[in-house]
């Protein structure tokens, strides 16, 4: 019995620091407000090769095109899934999406040109291969409390970058637009999380 009584102990406190790391907030991410998803924002560096890879994805950094990256993570499901957010939010909302993506993505790159902040040469994951590129996405809108679509953006060109864009959005396009353009991003990111088995 003594022996069982050890080893139980034992196999706890192997399992207690897994269990703990799991359910609190990982590291760089802090439960602060975000704008639009609530608590989580990442203050740590950007993921620039998981960032380079989704430009190229979407035509790259001259030519980005929302829908040309959608159709790169969705594959043969891309037009089902349009399809899909148009009746989840309605064509206004989708249209802002991807109006604002391309807006958003053409002004990260003017940020980053003023910051003198070098790009890496090589992407990663492969741009072509859809369900990698979007499994790197979702592993970087991950919390510790699950998935934020704007720790995600975070990640992708840091807290200060991602806020200086949004402002730059609502300046352009309107706050709503820029909600729409959360909100449809959101949805995309769980619905390919479901198609990949990501979750």
């Amino acid at each position: 019995m003594k022996l069982r009584t050890l080893g139980a102990i034992a196999a706890f406190a192997l399992i207690a620091p897994v269990v703990a790391l799991a359910a609190g907030w990982m590291p760089g991410v802090t439960n602060a407000p975000s704008r639009f998803s609530g608590p989580g924002v990442y203050t740590g560096a950007p993921a620039l090769p998981v960032t380079l890879s989704m430009v190229i994805a979407g035509g790259g950094p001259a030519d980005f095109q929302t829908t040309t990256l959608v159709g790169v993570l969705a594959g043969p499901k891309a037009g089902p899934e349009v399809a899909s957010l148009t009746k989840k939010f309605g064509a206004t909302k989708v249209g802002n999406f991807v109006k604002v993506f391309n807006f958003v993505v053409a002004d990260t790159l003017k940020i980053v040109t003023a910051k003198h902040i070098a790009l890496p040469k090589t992407p990663s994951p492969d741009p072509k291969n859809g369900k990698a590129l979007a499994a790197a996405l979702w592993g970087a809108g991950q919390t510790g409390e699950g998935f934020n679509v704007e720790v995600m953006l975070d990640r992708a060109v840091s807290h200060g970058i991602h806020d200086q864009v949004m402002t730059d959005i609502d300046a352009k396009y309107g706050l709503a637009a820029d909600a729409d353009y959360h909100a449809v991003l959101n949805q995309a990111m769980h619905d390919l999380a479901s198609v990949y088995g990501l979750k």
